[in-house]
């Protein structure tokens, strides 16, 4: 069998991390770098749309369900351009259903989580980027669990593409059948990934055989505020929502909870966004974990209010997830309705996030934190 050639990377990427690339696939590439890969192996350019429209148009990953195209192609083209790139490992669900967490582990043992959340009028997956992440927000799980290296855009789209299967299945009973939105908030952080993270956008909103074909408005992209990545961003011709993990209003406190914080403070990363914002038309979504004696108190929110107050912008409160063992604790309801009831009064709409999953270890990398310490218990045990 013929070895795989390697994603390429950057020039300047270590050997190591070059190595831990996964094999190429298909949703590596737009559907002319797709023809140009079948005509290397010896076969009519048309067979990339044939095999294209079956992983993002049918969502079939089984070369068997191929039908249209000769046996002894089929098994050829699969696998050469459809690989497995997430092995599952765990699959959870709650809420009747509605939310099921995957945990993956990817071919060199690295661990990513997604998940599928199902509403009465839409579909919602949550994609992680990275594995691990390099940012350190104290109060993540992901974030204290550090970087291993981040996902091929492939990667990143074959966990939308699996869960959009999940959903055509009809599993997600009182949900539509077809996924509807994507949500770049699972592990990493996205825009330390850029050139793939961009590129799985535009195969998620290509429209099919060439990709998903999703509204870009359904898109939403999270950040923790790197800003040269934002203004970059601004002139991608693109229309996905950006949304800014802020948690603090103030320098002294976010340099603590965001550490990136102490490179762009609050201010420059705020101009980035509104620029964005002017730039697209797109409302800024501003994400803000509510923390228990931390950053919830009332000065905050009116601090808060003062800065977004007449900017076109959303803020979107979320009751933090504990992770186990951690000091970070979630707010109280009463102290939660004070900092809404504040930021409305500033004039700046503001909704608190639908809690999910807390019975599926649902924040951002507690499954896969679960997963290695399960893992390395035996080992320990067997030392």
């Amino acid at each position: 069998m013929t070895s795989l050639p390697l994603i390429p990377v950057a020039p300047d990427a270590p050997a190591a991390r070059r190595a831990a690339m996964p094999p190429r696939h298909l949703a590596d590439f737009d559907l002319a770098g797709r023809q140009a890969l079948v005509t290397e192996l010896g076969e009519p350019a048309f067979r990339a749309k044939q095999i294209s429209t079956h992983y993002f148009g049918r969502l079939v990953r089984d070369p068997a369900g191929m039908t249209d195209l000769p046996a002894a192609t089929r098994d050829r083209l699969a696998g050469a351009l459809l690989p497995t790139l997430l092995t599952p490992v765990r699959e959870l669900a709650c809420d009747d259903g509605a939310t099921r967490k995957a945990l993956w582990r990817l071919h060199d043992g690295s661990l990513v989580e997604s998940v599928l959340m199902g509403y009465p009028d839409r579909v919602t997956v949550c994609i992680s980027s990275q594995a691990g992440c390099g940012m350190a927000c104290p109060f993540c799980a992901t974030g204290q669990a550090g970087l291993t290296r981040n996902l091929s855009t492939a990667e990143i789209v074959d966990q939308a593409v699996y869960l959009a299967g999940v959903a055509a299945s009809g599993a997600v009973a009182g949900s539509p059948p077809r996924l509807s939105h994507v949500v770049f908030m699972g592990m990493g952080e996205p825009l330390a990934n850029y050139s793939r993270v961009i590129a799985a956008i535009r195969r998620l909103v290509a429209p099919a055989p060439e990709g998903l074909g999703l509204s870009q408005r359904h898109i939403t992209l999270s950040t923790v505020g790197l800003v040269p990545a934002i203004r970059r961003l601004t002139s991608e011709d693109l229309s996905v929502t950006l949304a800014l993990s802020l948690h603090a209003p103030d320098d002294e406190l976010r340099d603590e909870l965001v550490p990136v914080n102490q490179r762009w403070k609050v201010a420059e990363v705020l101009d980035a966004a509104w620029d964005y914002a002017a730039q697209t038309g797109r409302r800024v979504s501003i994400e803000y974990a509510m923390i228990k004696d931390v950053n919830d108190q009332p000065w905050r929110a009116d601090l808060l209010g003062r800065l977004l107050a007449g900017k076109l912008t959303h803020v979107n409160l979320i009751p933090l997830n504990p992770t186990p063992g951690s000091r970070w604790d979630a707010s109280p309801k009463p102290v939660e309705r004070e900092f809404v009831r504040r930021l409305r009064a500033a004039g700046v709409s503001t909704t608190v996030r639908d809690t999910r999953g807390r019975e599926i270890d649902g924040a951002c990398g507690q499954l896969a934190a679960a997963e290695d310490n399960d893992t390395d218990a035996p080992q320990e045990a067997a030392a």
